[in-house]
């Protein structure tokens, strides 16, 4: 009698939709991405970083220089502009 009650058999269940299926994958897609993008972060790749250093120090050497001239021209400026309030 408990056996004939028992219905052991797999329950039914509905194929899933398109659009069901569309947002299994675009979230593994988007976990993949995340991923790549957070490994990016921790690994940097070496070949950009020695290239980014040795541009980057004349750049910044020069940067140094052109503001050293800017500000007197700054100066000279506001000078102009104050006799001209005058």
């Amino acid at each position: 009698m408990a056996a004939a009650e028992l219905d052991l058999s797999p329950p039914e269940i509905p194929e899933p939709t398109f659009l069901e299926n569309l947002l299994r994958y675009g979230l593994f897609f988007g976990a993949i991405f995340q991923l790549i993008c957070i490994l990016a972060i921790v690994f940097p790749f070496s070949k950009s970083n020695e290239t980014d250093a040795e541009h980057c120090e004349p750049r910044n050497s020069e940067v140094v220089r052109k503001q050293k001239g800017a500000p007197p021209q700054i100066s000279k400026k506001l000078k102009k502009e104050a006799k001209k309030k005058r």
